[in-house]
């Protein structure tokens, strides 16, 4: 029942996933949620944000930022790391994902979306096709229509992680 919101992937941060290893299984394109994800609700880009997406250019990704917030935010964030980026997203519409992998030149067969939300990121990741990431959100404040959203979010991951031990065995 709620495995259509389970995450192809569950990671406690983006910082720890292995790009590397994603380059070396084909995925050429990435697709980024910002807040939450990347740095904290609302917060420009910091060193390590920068830091990362100068190392994912060097690996050879392409990268693309999709977020549900307005230009002037999206385009704050953007300026230190110089990637592309769609703002007024209306995830989890798929529309905006496609959009993003278009002007990336990637598909949905080497294109992976990070994010922090299960109803808007993860679920319109899967919606439109591609391979997922889901992270842990990186600071708790948050606006109340997403804080009403995390304790639904509780539920769903419960039984992801019960069917990932029931797949051990």
């Amino acid at each position: 029942m709620f495995d259509r919101f389970f995450p192809d992937r569950y990671v406690a941060s983006t910082y720890v996933i292995d790009f590397e290893k994603l380059y070396e299984e084909g995925y050429r394109g990435l697709i980024f949620d910002i807040d939450n994800t990347l740095v904290p609700h609302g917060a420009p880009a910091d060193a390590r944000a920068i830091a990362l997406f100068d190392r994912l250019k060097k690996i050879g990704f392409k990268c693309c930022l999709i977020s549900n917030n307005q230009e002037p935010r999206v385009k704050m964030f953007n300026e230190p790391i110089q990637v592309d980026y769609v703002y007024n997203a209306h995830k989890p519409s798929t529309k905006n994902y496609r959009k993003a992998m278009e002007i990336m030149g990637t598909d949905e067969i080497n294109s992976v979306f990070i994010g922090d939300q299960l109803f808007t990121d993860v679920w319109g990741a899967k919606r439109t096709g591609i391979s997922n990431i889901l992270v842990k959100p990186i600071h708790p404040k948050e606006e109340i229509q997403i804080v009403l959203k995390r304790y639904l979010e509780k539920i769903v991951l419960y039984f992801y992680a019960r069917s990932k031990k029931q797949a051990k065995k």
